[in-house]
């Protein structure tokens, strides 16, 4: 079989991206890159779904983005719809790679707040390459539900994100400023520091941001106790 870019299909190379050795898979993935065959499209979107090794991901990833869009951003949006969270996340990725703006309606709210960490790391990611500047606000506002979300890493990913969006940001900032949850607030005080200075360590202090609200509630007592 040829493909449009007038590379025979070699069956062996792409049986090679399911070797048991990742440097193999690596090669495979690196091959088929440098020839840019788009009959290729298919195997690679498949391996992305399952590839255990980051290199190996990463690999395919440029590949796909060697192929044309119109054959490989129909086969990842279908991805978004994987029961895989590996198949999705790694779609949400290479979209990003590829940045074609007709993939942003596919970034939707689900994706967004996925219950997979990875896949909604990589969903904020690729939504502030794909969106349009007159949805920025909107999506500023919906990634602002997120702030307090999981670890170190995943709060991280957000804040780039979020600091990405520019100053569009500033007003969901200011409210997170002032949300009951001390995890949230002290997120989002991360943030606005990683927004007025790229530079500066990402350290969300939880523990301060409960002090503050220990400190409140004993002026409340107090004001209480002198009426």
């Amino acid at each position: 079989m040829n493909s449009a870019s007038g590379y025979e299909y070699d069956t062996r190379l792409a049986d090679a991206l399911g070797a048991s050795k990742a440097s193999t898979r690596l090669k495979a993935a690196l091959a088929i890159g440098t020839r840019a065959g788009d009959g290729y499209a298919d195997v690679l979107v498949a391996r992305c779904a399952v590839e255990p090794d980051f290199f190996v991901r990463d690999m395919l990833t440029w590949a796909l983005t060697r192929l044309p869009r119109d054959v490989t951003v129909p086969r990842l949006l279908a991805e978004l719809k994987s029961e895989r969270a590996q198949a999705r996340s790694q779609a949400l990725h290479t979209l990003s790679k590829i940045g074609d703006a007709g993939a942003w309606p596919a970034i939707t709210v689900a994706l967004l707040r996925d219950g997979d960490d990875e896949v909604a790391r990589a969903a904020w990611r690729a939504a502030v390459v794909l969106v349009p500047d007159g949805e920025r606000a909107a999506l500023a506002a919906e990634l602002g539900t997120q702030l307090g979300r999981g670890d170190r890493e995943v709060q991280l990913s957000l804040s780039r994100v979020l600091a990405g969006l520019g100053e569009v940001v500033e007003p969901v900032l200011r409210a997170a400023a002032a949300h009951p949850d001390a995890g949230v607030r002290a997120h989002a005080a991360a943030t606005e520091r990683l927004l007025r200075d790229p530079d500066a360590a990402f350290a969300p202090d939880v523990d301060a941001a409960r002090r503050v609200d220990a400190l409140g509630r004993e002026r409340e007592e107090q004001l209480r106790a002198d009426r």
